[in-house]
């Protein structure tokens, strides 16, 4: 006979589901907070609900409630890596990166009845953030906490102690959220209050806006080093897509057609005249080191617009394939380069090349030939303003900021092709970025885009100007110059360290704690 299932057997089940259903929509809830929304404060209430899913788990459990999360976040926020490749590389991308997310999930039960339990917690998921941020191929810091938050209160924060602080402080503050809910519900249960754990809640959510409110001294837009007019210029591509690329010469003409255009603005007295020009990077992927017509071509839009250039090619040089900024003088010609040090994994290079050709031939066919490293900073003289250049993926990676301004930059560029994303939230993503690095470094910061969305940034966040995307357009705008240190640069990895620190004692407390615990309990 068939087993008849009760109502409260499936009641059950349903039950026993829920802290899954949950794990997966607080995750979605987190991507909901990212641009190109500014719905920021979203993410507080994604990891209380976090929090109450992982509170007393096992490991186990937790691990699998971890990785549910990060699913929900990471599925929708990299959906753009799959864009013109397919579903393959972006559930890849997905699978891989969630695992990180999963660690981090039974790091936070392991400590989810400690004392003080959210300041663990929350140090555990930075640690978590740290880790992805590093490994494998150099690591992929994308969709850190740090990133969604470009419009919201804490901001200020990536001023005092960089995206780990800034990150630190949203989900410490979600956390005790979870943790006020729950002592008032447990409160309510039973009439008495844990006071103890209960200020700690409080101030985990209380801290955070405080140190936020007061960081903001630490945010200026005034001049230090006087200002500089600076021209960003989007050339557009032909169309969408990977095939952009073999629109080369197209690409090219486009960024001088524009710039031509431009200079006929200045002439006509509509437009104030650029001190410093900046293209996009694949603004000239013709080599024009060794392509008289490409050189030709930049020359003419250096000497039309009469300002340097600094232009996004892809160039051979000793058997190497670069991605490359060139300034561009408009009596000079070349006269300084930089090359992209963080290059882009399976994009610009390919790892594992003989295991991805015996998956998909294609694959290998889309990265012919790896690109090579640079290996200093980047930081353009251009009529007397330090332009440092942070070329597209390489704004993710808090180092390849961090030492551009060390050396020297004054405001920043970050000259990047989203061509093959299309319309996508990519661009809005890496905007966000940008405006984080703005705060986090005191620099106006310029996104240069080949096809959209290029915009000006001034040192406290604020987008001042921007283009659509896939139209071709130029920003003009005078920009202050600042050369003071932002405590987060001075600091630099600092104050990672110490919150990796934090998550250290944190887990190995609580994992003491759990192991007398059963042996509590087997007594």
């Amino acid at each position: 006979m068939p087993v008849q299932t009760t109502p409260s057997a499936r009641g059950g089940r349903l039950v026993r589901l829920l802290p899954a259903a949950a794990a997966a929509l607080s995750g979605l809830l987190l991507y909901v907070s990212f641009p190109p929304r500014t719905s920021w404060w979203l993410a507080l209430p994604a990891f209380a609900v976090l929090g109450w899913v992982l509170r007393g788990r096992s490991w186990k459990a937790a691990l699998g409630l971890g990785y549910l999360f990060g699913l929900g976040f990471l599925l929708p926020l990299l959906v753009w890596t799959g864009v013109e490749v397919g579903p393959g590389p972006w559930i890849a991308l997905v699978v891989i990166e969630a695992v990180f997310v999963a660690l981090a999930g039974a790091g936070v039960a392991a400590v989810s009845k400690l004392p003080g339990r959210p300041v663990w917690a929350a140090a555990l998921w930075i640690a978590g953030e740290a880790a992805r941020a590093r490994v494998p191929f150099s690591g992929f810091p994308w969709g850190k906490v740090a990133f969604g938050q470009a419009d919201g209160v804490f901001l200020p924060l990536a001023a005092l102690g960089g995206t780990p602080v800034l990150g630190f402080a949203v989900v410490l503050c979600g956390f005790g959220l979870h943790e006020i809910v729950r002592l008032a519900v447990r409160a309510r249960r039973t009439g008495t209050l844990l006071r103890p754990a209960a200020a700690v809640a409080a101030l985990s959510v209380v801290v955070p806006v405080l140190a936020a409110l007061a960081s903001t001294a630490l945010v200026s837009d005034r001049a230090e080093s006087g200002t500089v007019t600076v021209a960003a210029v989007q050339g557009n591509v032909p169309r969408l897509g990977l095939d952009f690329n073999s629109q080369r010469r197209a690409v090219l003409d486009y960024h001088a057609r524009e710039t031509e255009r431009l200079a006929a603005e200045v002439a006509a007295g509509r437009v104030k005249r650029p001190d410093i020009v900046l293209w996009p990077e694949n603004s000239s992927d013709i080599d024009p080191f060794v392509n008289d017509d490409a050189r030709e071509v930049i020359d003419r839009a250096a000497k039309a617009i009469d300002a340097p250039i600094s232009v996004g090619g892809v160039v051979s040089r000793d058997g190497k394939l670069l991605n490359e900024q060139i300034l561009w003088d408009p009596v000079k010609g070349p006269v300084d380069t930089y090359d992209k040090r963080q290059i882009q994994p399976f994009g610009e290079y390919l790892p594992l090349r003989s295991l991805v050709g015996a998956i998909n031939e294609d694959w290998t066919a889309m990265v012919r030939q790896d690109f090579s490293r640079g290996g200093e900073p980047g930081v353009f003289r251009m009529n007397g303003a330090g332009v440092g250049l942070v070329t597209c993926y390489e704004a993710a990676f808090d180092w390849a900021v961090r030492d551009t301004v060390t050396a020297g930059a004054q405001l920043i560029s970050v000259p990047s092709n989203n061509a093959t994303f299309g319309r996508s939230e990519m661009t809005y993503q890496q905007l966000a970025m940008s405006r984080v690095r703005a705060v986090e470094h005191s620099r106006a910061v310029t996104v240069p885009v080949t096809s959209g969305v290029s915009a000006v940034i001034m040192p406290d966040g604020r987008i001042t100007q921007k283009t659509g995307m896939f139209v071709a357009d130029s920003l003009v705008q005078e920009v202050p110059l600042r050369s003071s240190q932002t405590p987060a640069t001075r600091l630099g990895v600092l104050p990672e360290v110490l919150l990796l620190i934090v998550a250290a004692g944190g887990l190995g407390w609580g994992v003491a704690a759990g192991a007398r615990a059963r042996r509590g309990g087997d007594a």
